[in-house]
């Protein structure tokens, strides 16, 4: 977790070459205290992309302990009898 002052952030091809060599977030301080976080594009995206997929997944807990659930035959059949006009073929897991 590489930590650098303030006043070197002025020297951003550094930053940037760190961000990519760590593969993960520079933490900025001022005065000794944290103040911000730089990261690549690239790790952004994978972080945000674990952040969506884990809000997924806690949805889901969150349907199952509520009982919003359906049994998936059953689920399964009514896709069958709504789509039946587009001539599609779902098979059961």
């Amino acid at each position: 977790m590489p930590i650098i002052p303030m006043k070197d952030l002025k020297n951003t091809t550094e930053i940037e070459r760190r961000c990519n060599e760590t593969d993960g977030p520079v933490y900025i301080t001022k005065n000794g205290y944290g103040s911000l976080v730089v990261m690549s594009m690239d790790y952004y995206e994978r972080t945000m992309g674990k952040i969506r997929e884990a809000s997924i997944v806690n949805k889901g807990l969150r349907d199952i302990e509520q009982g919003h659930t359906t049994d998936g035959r059953e689920a399964l059949d009514e896709i069958r009898r709504t789509h039946a006009d587009r001539n599609i073929h779902i098979s059961a897991v």
